[in-house]
């Protein structure tokens, strides 16, 4: 049937909208796959054996249990931090907690305990300690010459 619609006459099968979930039967008489005869005794309304699906369960299932250990993990974040005058300062974290901040460190502490735990981590805190070490005799030459002249300077109006 082609054209527009006449409301004057009978509405047909054809006439109502289908749901694309619900598939309508092939008019064979045989019902499609998925649709529920109401007749049919297996599956019908008066309570014969319909299978029920079988429910999803929470959780782990059964059997499926590891054998390995679980193991608590600590994360610490231990931050030691130098700048050119030689001076090492320490920081700890745990997560988003500071412990501790600001620590005065010894160098030498430094250096082993970089020692003790990764050499790749010593050789380039050694450098970073000889390069300060280095800075500091610079610093303390400078210091002598100038007390040097200023010694001169005082024995030349004592005199």
């Amino acid at each position: 049937m082609t054209g527009p619609r006449s409301y004057y006459r009978p509405v047909t099968e054809d006439d109502l909208p289908r749901s694309p979930a619900a598939p309508a039967d092939d008019h064979t008489g045989v019902p499609l796959p998925g649709r529920v005869d109401p007749t049919d005794p297996i599956d019908g309304p008066d309570g014969a054996a319909a299978p029920e699906p079988e429910r999803r369960r929470r959780g782990r299932p059964k059997g499926s249990t590891s054998t390995a250990r679980t193991t608590r993990v600590v994360e610490l974040t231990l931050t030691v931090a130098g700048g050119a005058d030689g001076e090492w300062q320490a920081e700890l974290k745990q997560g988003a907690t500071w412990i501790s901040r600001g620590l005065p460190v010894n160098a030498a502490s430094v250096l082993r305990a970089a020692q003790e735990l990764h050499p790749e981590l010593a050789e380039p805190i050694e450098t970073a300690i000889g390069a300060a070490r280095e800075a500091r005799a610079a610093r303390v030459a400078a210091l002598e010459a100038e007390l040097e002249q200023a010694r001169k300077a005082l024995a030349e109006l004592e005199a």
